[in-house]
């Protein structure tokens, strides 16, 4: 699960990590009296208005602009709340801006990257911190790869001398390294507190005061272990996430949207994937990711359907179940059922194997839905990538 950066500096902020604070509205009625409590909370002449999406690259999709004066940042405002911002996290489309911070205007002496995830590799933390802030972390590593600093986490956290470590090497001295260690050190441990799976901030500015500040905050959480945080839970924007997706959760669907045009109703995240590589051997492109899971039901099916089909880009649709603890039968009923109600006009390939294999073929053959059948996975690809191009 992802949260707004205005979420992200509230959780920084109770782990002791000083952040640029800012008052968040979501009407523009509320411009000016959030404009007004910021210069008086924050002592602010200078404001910076910023779009909040869970996407990055705001600022160069016009989402994060600097207002000099109360007048212009309550035309920001405007201009920003409502829009439909674009960046290369966003769909072609963009995503409508329904909040904005209203935040104090920061004199900027230097700008940093610090991050910590879960290194696959090793099966460990990693932090990563680096020289160049303001910078997506990718063009770090694909244009300056020796500027990313790495130091793993074991599992008693950060130690001191890694902290110190890493606070030499990005330059800090004095005061600012002092402030440099706490501040790391109380990043793992809010990232581990959090059960997130990446938490960054990017950028850490240094004031031209001399103090450290967490300009912008990210974090993605682990969704198994949000019921440890309900609090967090409650941070969860529907809006931001794609609607199908939503719905899918609903019914304790695992369904993610892709860009093809072949969709897929598959029982297993395994078969699943090489479902979707079959596909894509065979010249089609997958429109999802669908995962039934092994409790499969009629109605499991028939939500199944109903999801992967209010996907206009669906040509054809192609269901392969593999009946371990899910019964084919029971899909086969559900098919039937789904073809029946939901009046489906794409065609459907299906292959089913394993429990009552034998009984679902002959419910299909005899219920006189409209369905391709198919023996192997191969033979199922095949004829779905061809019903798909017809």
């Amino acid at each position: 699960m992802k949260i707004h950066e205005y979420q992200a500096k509230s959780i920084l902020k109770e782990y002791g990590i000083p952040v640029q604070d800012g008052i968040v509205i979501e009407s523009k009625s509320e411009g000016r009296a959030a404009i007004d409590q910021v210069s008086k909370e924050f002592n602010a002449s200078q404001f910076v208005i910023k779009a909040q999406i869970h996407a990055g690259g705001r600022g160069k999709g016009g989402g994060v602009k600097f207002s000099p004066t109360a007048e212009k940042a309550l035309e920001n405002i405007n201009s920003i709340l409502g829009m439909q911002l674009i960046t290369h996290q966003t769909t072609p489309e963009g995503q409508l801006v329904r909040k904005v911070m209203v935040a104090e205007a920061i004199d900027i002496a230097k700008e940093y990257y610090v991050a910590i995830t879960l290194d696959r590799a090793t099966g460990k933390n990693v932090i990563m911190a680096s020289t160049e802030g303001g910078v997506e972390i990718e063009e770090v590593a694909a244009h300056s790869p020796e500027k990313i600093i790495r130091e793993t986490i074991d599992s008693d956290g950060l130690q001191p001398f890694q902290a110190r470590k890493i606070a030499f090497a990005l330059g800090f001295e004095g005061e600012q390294f002092k402030q440099a260690v706490k501040l790391l050190t109380n990043l793992v441990t809010c990232y581990i507190a959090t059960d997130a799976s990446i938490a960054e901030i990017n950028p850490l500015v240094v004031t031209e005061q001399g103090k450290l500040l967490a300009l912008d905050g990210k974090f993605n959480f682990d969704d198994n272990a949000l019921y440890r945080h309900p609090r967090i839970k409650e941070m969860r924007d529907v809006h931001e996430e794609d609607a199908t997706e939503v719905e899918a959760g609903k019914f304790n669907l695992n369904y993610i949207k892709l860009e093809g045009n072949v969709g897929c109703m598959v029982n297993g995240a395994g078969l699943a994937m090489a479902t979707m590589d079959i596909i894509k051997l065979q010249g089609g492109q997958p429109a999802n990711f669908l995962d039934v899971g092994g409790g499969a039901n009629v109605e499991t099916v028939k939500n199944g359907f109903r999801i992967i089909l209010s996907d206009p880009n669906v040509k054809a649709v192609l269901i392969n179940i593999f009946g371990g603890i899910v019964r084919c039968d029971r899909v086969a009923n559900g098919i039937i059922q789904a073809v029946s109600e939901l009046g489906l006009s794409v065609p459907v390939v299906v292959r089913l194997e394993g429990t009552n294999a034998e009984l679902a073929r002959e419910l299909l053959a005899t219920s006189g839905v409209d369905i391709i059948p198919a023996g192997s996975i191969e033979d199922a690809a095949q004829k779905v990538v061809a019903a798909a191009t017809r």
